[in-house]
């Protein structure tokens, strides 16, 4: 997208939702910026200049919109970024905004020169990385202050700033207005001992299909899907490296075009994380025009296979969906979900959630090479000894952060080690890359359901017919799992 395309006031004055969070209004007269779907009266075309994100708009000294609320926009997929390391650096930046980290460590997370990531964040964003992560916390805290009742102590430390007296400071140097003014000018919900925050999509979202898809892979004890709402259990790690356990719960919103995040109180040192997490995990960023555009073709081969709106469906905790992959290999998804439940029961961690059906959270990396012997301790949950060396094996690689799951700009690369582990084949790699990288162009020719979606083509001719699907493949094969 053109940020100076003339067609944006069009959009902006259409309130078009497609547009939502793909940039962002700058009105002059008031000195405010809005998405393009704000329901405000309508600003004069001379009074408007469009900005590629939020963190543009504040940089040039507009402040958030009280109607539109920017912080709730969707983020930018990874159809509208320009080159995959600023997708990946702007999402790590999202869920490290807690964490005292520089920028050359974040490089270095993404396999890139500090240099380098500065040079092509600026490109895309037309800010710096340190703006930006101002911006994700500045954000995070006005969602707190308007959504719930927590206090401005707690919120600040919740949002990264690391101390109340800098979060006043930057907080009004940025908004013209204290914590405590915003908050005088919201109605803020009752104190509970959760906390509810709207997660924004671009409509349509097939909100029962992929919670179709998670309760049918769903471990039992770790995730559950009840009354149109996914819930699971949560074990991560805060800024001080302590372990940090609570529950999380998902529902839809279709009125507000939104999903409904609850979060365990305890979860308050870790919620960019969970924020983050749950996002990918519920493909809040797709653009889903782009990607139905791109897959329409499928129609003609299966009538009705492609569906606008249709999301791929990520996961919260990259090791666990990993683990959950290896043992779904040559049986059914029942059984590889019933031999997970055992794991998860026998090494995972038990934790009291006031939830019917969350009792552990899975192990982690840590956990599962802890193990004194990982073939006994798996063999007698039903695993075979090759499956369990490829665990351990996976384990290994996540701990010592020679396989990175989460925010590869490469998953092509990550793809290459997961081939070197013994055990790991084609498939899993690809299933791996979908899920767990939020890799778009994964295809899975040799897998029962698109081989019973396209039966009467051979693999090769299979992998020829997708090619036109590229770079969304990924969204193919959830296309076809869904005709079956």
């Amino acid at each position: 997208m053109e940020i100076h395309d003339s067609g944006l006031y069009a959009a902006f004055k259409a309130k078009d939702n497609r547009f939502d969070g793909r940039f962002f209004v700058g009105i002059s007269s008031t000195g405010i910026y809005c998405r393009p779907i704000c329901k405000a009266k309508q600003a004069k075309e001379e009074n408007c200049t469009f900005f590629q994100s939020a963190a543009e708009a504040e940089q040039a000294g507009f402040r958030p919109c009280l109607l539109c609320r920017p912080e709730l926009a969707p983020g930018k997929s990874v159809a509208d970024a320009n080159v995959n390391l600023s997708y990946r650096a702007a999402k790590l930046l999202e869920e490290t905004c807690t964490y005292k980290l520089s920028i050359q460590e974040l490089a270095e997370q993404l396999g890139y020169t500090d240099r380098h990531l500065r040079r092509v964040f600026t490109a895309e964003y037309n800010v710096s990385p340190v703006q930006y992560l101002q911006t994700c916390r500045l954000h995070l805290a006005k969602q707190l202050l308007t959504d719930t009742n927590l206090t401005v102590l707690e919120i600040a430390m919740a949002a990264g700033f690391g101390s109340l007296r800098r979060f006043n400071a930057v907080f009004k140097e940025q908004y013209r207005l204290t914590p405590t003014q915003l908050r005088k000018k919201v109605i803020t919900k009752p104190t509970v001992d959760e906390i509810t925050l709207s997660l924004s999509y671009r409509p349509p979202y097939r909100w029962n299909e992929i919670l179709t898809f998670l309760k049918s892979r769903a471990i039992e004890g770790v995730e559950a899907v009840i009354d149109d709402k996914y819930m699971r259990t949560v074990r991560l790690k805060n800024i001080k490296n302590e372990k940090i356990e609570g529950w999380i719960k998902v529902s839809h919103n279709e009125e507000k075009e939104s999903l409904n995040l609850t979060v365990s109180h305890s979860l308050l040192s870790v919620l960019p994380q969970v924020l983050a997490r749950t996002k990918k995990m519920f493909d809040i960023y797709c653009n889903p025009e782009i990607i139905y555009q791109a897959l329409k073709p499928m129609n003609k081969i299966i009538k009705d296979s492609c569906v606008l709106g249709t999301r791929l469906p990520g996961c919260f905790d990259s090791f666990e969906m990993s683990v959950r992959a290896i043992l779904g290999q040559l049986i059914t998804v029942k059984a590889a979900g019933t031999i997970a439940a055992r794991i998860a029961k026998t090494y995972g961690h038990e934790i009291q959630t006031g939830i019917n059906g969350l009792t552990h959270t899975f192990p982690s990396s840590e956990d599962i090479i802890a193990l004194e012997n990982i073939e006994e301790s798996f063999g007698v949950l039903g695993v075979t000894s090759a499956k369990s060396r490829t665990i351990l094996q996976l384990a290994e690689l996540v701990q010592t952060a020679e396989l990175n799951l989460d925010f590869c700009v490469n998953p092509e690369t990550e793809m290459k080690k997961l081939l070197a582990i013994t055990g790991i084949g084609n498939w899993t790699a690809q299933y791996i890359a979908m899920r767990a990288m939020e890799w778009t162009d994964s295809f899975l020719e040799t897998d029962a359901g698109v081989k019973k979606a396209l039966s009467g083509y051979s693999a090769k001719e299979m992998l020829s017919i997708a090619e036109e699907w590229r770079p969304w493949r990924s969204y193919a094969v959830i296309n076809l799992w869904q005709t079956l």
